[in-house]
């Protein structure tokens, strides 16, 4: 597994909807997931998945690891009515 050709931020765009950044990390949310499901640890799946150097700056790897992983599990619950052309869930008390 090689790291993401894309610029990874160090943290996703917080939206109820699916943004343009959650479109273009898809395959980076995946893989993240995969990471998860197969044991690697949080150093190991961003040095190889996002790309990034935990022992140079491991507060920053853990941190943007883990705001990716977050929306990456929102993904699977949420995001991926948008992806299958369902409409986003409006939030409890709005019509």
């Amino acid at each position: 597994m090689s790291p993401t050709p894309i610029p990874i931020a160090d943290a996703p765009p917080l939206s109820g909807r699916l943004t343009g950044y959650d479109r273009a990390h898809r395959t980076v949310y995946i893989r993240l997931l995969d990471a998860e499901t197969q044991g690697l640890s949080w150093e190991e799946a961003a040095s190889v998945v996002l790309g990034l150097d935990p022992a140079a700056a491991p507060d920053r790897a853990r941190a943007v690891h883990a705001a990716h992983l977050a929306r990456a599990r929102w993904m699977t619950t949420t995001g991926y009515r948008e992806l299958a052309g369902e409409p986003p869930e409006e939030p409890a008390g709005k019509t």
